[in-house]
């Protein structure tokens, strides 16, 4: 979809391993089965008997698909002792298990087919870490199809939807500066009913909702108001930017989601190379 190149990036985070094909091919079962959507491509057969490790890694995997705010101080602390320090390459694996498989239902129901979905060779070699936080999500973030106040408010309900506290405390300024307001952000929560937000915020929400709560079974009537509200590259902007956002579930899954201020929120913008540039703190 479009020329931005994202779905060769999606295609490639797809072509990663955690640094284990059987533990790849764990991972996948089950997410698939825990967002009742069809897991990425499997790299290998499960072992007849899981182990142990298998086992702490499927609770995790399931509890981070499902609801990541769920997982809790013992759940996390087993996952860390297990992996160690590729734990984090771990989290990364299963956040593109999680969400890839969520971006093709997207696409699928507001009528782009599934970016990025083809065969793709085993690739053990590459960093999907690298990959998805430095590559991915930049590219995603230059994106400039849809205004910054609805980007910023699709960002804000994904934020409190996983409940990362991080990215609850953030404001981008250039949606500060094009309007968005307190007021208005105030009003995400209970957007049915909001006042201040537009038919479009709405119907973008409803998406964000549905792509986090039940990627397999979005309501024809999202779709519909995506697509009669957005253009084909703002809805695949609209797409990619939920799956940007939900990149916070790799810190709330890893306890790593502590906010930059002790109160109140910070302000931060899109530097040139797509990454985030914070304010400074006293």
């Amino acid at each position: 979809m479009g020329d931005d190149g994202v779905a060769e990036r999606i295609a490639g985070l797809v072509a990663m391993s955690s640094g284990d094909g059987g533990r790849d091919t764990l991972i996948r079962l089950t997410c698939g089965r825990a967002l009742s959507l069809p897991p990425l491509p499997l790299r290998e057969d499960l072992l007849d008997e899981p182990t142990g490790e298998d086992r702490v890694l499927a609770a995790f995997v399931e509890q981070f698909a499902v609801d990541v705010s769920g997982i809790g101080d013992n759940q996390r602390a087993r996952f860390l002792e297990v992996f160690g320090d590729n734990a984090f390459r771990v989290a990364v694996t299963i956040f593109i298990a999680d969400f890839v498989p969520r971006v093709w239902a997207g696409c699928e129901a507001i009528g782009l087919g599934r970016p990025g979905h083809g065969e793709a060779a085993v690739d053990v070699a590459s960093d999907p870490v690298d990959a998805l936080l430095n590559g991915f999500a930049p590219a995603v973030a230059q994106l400039r199809e849809l205004d910054p106040v609805t980007t910023e408010i699709v960002r804000l309900r994904g934020a409190t939807q996983h409940n990362c506290r991080l990215c609850k405390s953030l404001r981008d300024g250039d949606a500060l500066d094009a309007g968005g307001s307190e007021d208005l952000y105030g009003q995400i929560e209970r957007y049915e009913a909001a006042e201040g937000l537009s038919e479009a915020h709405k119907a973008a929400l409803r998406y964000v909702d549905a792509l986090i709560w039940s990627p397999s079974t979005i309501p024809p009537e999202v779709a519909e108001g995506v697509r009669n509200h957005f253009s084909r590259k703002q809805g695949w902007e609209l797409t990619l930017d939920v799956m940007r956002n939900a990149c916070n579930k790799i810190a709330v899954a890893l306890g790593a989601d502590t906010p930059r201020v002790a109160a109140g929120t910070e302000r931060y913008s899109i530097g040139e190379d797509g990454q985030p540039v914070y304010a400074d703190i006293a």
